[in-house]
């Protein structure tokens, strides 16, 4: 099994492509694994000549769980955030990323995040920009207080405590995808909704949910630091987002210097088949506009 130990703990991994190629780091969201990331997505990356990394953040999956560090519910925690100090932060989340990347030998890699994991991406860029060749960031923020907030009944959908039961929690987190997943696609039919029942039973850890999920309500307003970057920015974002507004996306693209956003008609806070090339191009034609060795 694909794994490598960090001061802290455990971290597994999957890679793809040939390992010539120039090597593209996919981060993804709260309470995501990696087998969310489509397989066809995937294969588009590798087949532009990308060699793909993907990792299980920590508290999820086949990665080490901190399960020594017990956390409210997450319904306390969305009731008063600042009365529940964080487990650890996003910063410690970049540097697993950075510890894969000393793994495998890689002086960097194009970034690629997606929702929390794009507010990872965004603070490994701040924390290390000679790692990062490129930066995309997917359907995220910049932690700008400001920004409006996800459609209500979504979110409450997407941070429900998943029952106990597998049946009754396979079902609660295809509800969840559904929600967020927009109106305009089918999550059950072609998004994430269809990965619940493996995610499920490979290794979701619920409160590892809630340690994540308290990263990202501890995050900090990165936009002054993103403004000093030099790294060439895309941000990608759907018009249809229930959990992370457009705008989100537009400020994003904004806090960077030399920042760009691609919008993605009818796309939700989801990687719908019919929107995968679409998502998968935009990516593709960042990473090549720069070299390997920035």
């Amino acid at each position: 099994m694909p794994s490598f130990n960090t001061s802290q703990l455990q971290i597994y991994y999957e890679q793809w492509g040939a390992r010539v190629n120039p090597p593209l780091l996919l981060i993804h969201g709260l309470g995501c694994q990696l087998i969310h990331w489509p397989q066809a997505f995937i294969d588009e990356l590798t087949d532009a000549g990308f060699r793909v990394i993907a990792a299980d953040n920590r508290d999820i999956g086949l990665s080490d769980t901190l399960d020594t560090y017990p956390v409210a519910t997450v319904g306390e925690i969305l009731a008063d955030p600042a009365a529940h100090p964080p487990v650890y932060t996003l910063d410690d989340m970049a540097e697993d990323l950075v510890a894969l990347l000393n793994h495998l030998g890689q002086a960097g890699a194009h970034i690629v995040g997606l929702s929390m994991g794009g507010m990872i991406a965004q603070v490994l860029a701040i924390r290390h920009p000679e790692r990062c060749f490129s930066l995309t960031s997917i359907m995220s923020t910049t932690g700008n207080p400001d920004l409006p907030p996800g459609d209500p009944e979504a979110m409450a959908a997407f941070f429900a405590t998943l029952p106990e039961d597998r049946e009754a929690a396979i079902a609660q987190n295809q509800k969840a995808w559904t929600m967020v997943g927009g109106p305009h696609y089918d999550s059950m039919a072609c998004g994430f909704a269809r990965r619940s029942a493996d995610a499920i039973d490979r290794g979701f850890s619920r409160t590892g949910f809630a340690r994540q999920l308290l990263a990202v309500l501890h995050q900090s307003d990165r936009r002054a630091q993103l403004g000093k970057l030099s790294i060439p920015a895309l941000a990608i974002h759907g018009t249809a987002d229930p959990a992370v507004p457009l705008a989100a996306g537009r400020d994003t693209a904004d806090a960077f210097p030399n920042g760009r956003l691609v919008e993605i008609l009818n796309m939700g806070h989801d990687l719908p088949d019919p929107l995968l090339s679409e998502v998968a191009s935009a990516v593709i034609e960042h990473a090549k506009t720069v070299p390997a060795t920035r």
